[in-house]
């Protein structure tokens, strides 16, 4: 149908149910969707069906009927004011076709002067009704002619049948378009969990780091050392071959801080820490033991290897400096105990109190050098701060 030529219009007070009516049309995105094979074979269907020039599925809107699918039929919409199936819908019931046998003979509807695509002036109209389950009604299924008519039973049966079709078309759109919904809805969740989830396993990581590790200097604290002292497993692989247990402990550390304050004791503290963690080996494990003492367990390594190493770690920490508020402090001096497993019969308490005697007679013997518990002897350090 073109626009019609004259703008007198067909009264239609909307039903007091209009807004419901409304919203359930919208729950199939229907409006201005594209073009859709099915719709279009349905209105050919209808057409051929009903030895018809015009057919179309009309669907009315707030203030204009637009047509989903259509032959013979144009433009893609009209108002509703002008449109016979935006008057008839109102009176229509499920199952029964709304019929024009002669338009221009119907006072409703002969002076808008509907036509065809072809210009022809429109004289025929005969419509399924659409409705949702729920008794709404959306539109119709039509078909129209340019000359007075009426259809045969058979064409009617037909015609109804199409419209129960597209009904079942529509609910599977809209099933459709639900289940995606909850696909996504269900793919949003999982992304959310799987985002939650990933955020608590960093949060538990960052408890056990933060459980196991000493805040100040990011080596593992004395906890985590007691924790692998006890640890059985640990305690066998480690007695299956010769390591050695290592003391740090910086000098004067109380008369640094007394003298320059907490906080540029902290930043020695820290800047050790880093030392050793640049200079131990993967394979070695490297705690702050407590205060300014450190451990380092050092795996595979006898008496003479873990000498030279502890001799490098010394004289690194003799060789640096501290910047702490633009002021230079340093350098700091430590003084270092070795004690080396003679197999499983050393306990980690056995060699950690030997470690420790040799720590006390390097701080007796003048400090900043390195006491190899099992040798009883010091290894004097030629750099002297």
């Amino acid at each position: 149908m073109s626009r019609p030529r004259h703008l007198q219009a067909v009264p239609d007070p909307p039903p007091a149910d209009e807004a419901a009516r409304l919203q359930a049309l919208g729950a199939y995105a229907l409006l201005d969707s594209a073009a859709e094979s099915a719709y279009d074979d349905i209105v050919r269907l209808a057409a051929t069906l009903c030895d018809a020039p015009g057919a179309a599925i009309a669907l009315l809107d707030r203030e204009r009927v637009w047509f989903k699918a259509r032959v013979g039929v144009a433009p893609s919409e009209l108002p509703r004011s002008h449109s016979i199936c935006a008057e008839l819908i109102w009176h229509s019931q499920p199952g029964r076709l709304l019929v024009i046998d002669d338009v221009a003979a119907d006072p409703r509807f002969a002076a808008l002067g509907l036509s065809l695509e072809d210009g022809r002036a429109l004289r025929f109209y005969a419509g399924a009704p659409l409705w949702t389950p729920d008794g709404h009604p959306l539109g119709t299924i039509c078909v129209l002619d340019a000359a007075p008519r009426q259809l045969r039973a058979a064409q009617a049966e037909g015609l109804a049948a199409l419209g129960r079709q597209i009904q079942h078309l529509f609910e599977l759109r809209r099933y459709a378009m639900e289940q995606r919904r909850l696909l996504s809805e269900r793919e949003a969740f999982a992304l959310q969990l799987e985002r939650a989830q990933a955020d608590l396993q960093m949060r538990n990581e960052q408890l056990l780091h933060s459980a196991s590790h000493d805040a100040l200097t990011g080596l593992l604290n004395r906890s985590a050392l007691a924790q692998l002292q006890g640890n059985p497993e640990t305690v066998h692989q480690l007695g299956r071959v010769a390591y050695t247990l290592m003391l740090i402990d910086v000098d004067h550390f109380k008369r640094f801080n007394d003298t320059h304050g907490h906080a540029a004791g902290d930043a020695l503290l820290a800047r050790i820490g880093q030392l050793l963690q640049e200079l131990v080996r993967n394979e070695d494990i490297a705690c702050r033991y407590g205060g300014e003492e450190f451990t380092i367990v050092l795996p595979e390594a006898d008496a003479e290897a873990a000498a030279q190493r502890a001799e490098r770690i010394r004289a690194a920490i003799a060789a640096t400096t501290i910047v702490h508020l633009r002021q230079t402090f340093g350098p700091a001096t430590c003084s270092i105990g070795l004690a080396t497993s003679q197999g499983e019969r050393d306990t980690p308490q056995q060699l950690l109190q030997s470690a420790d005697a040799a720590l006390y007679r390097a701080k007796a013997e003048g400090r900043d050098r390195v006491v190899d518990g099992n040798r009883s002897a010091a290894v004097a350090s030629d750099a002297r701060a």
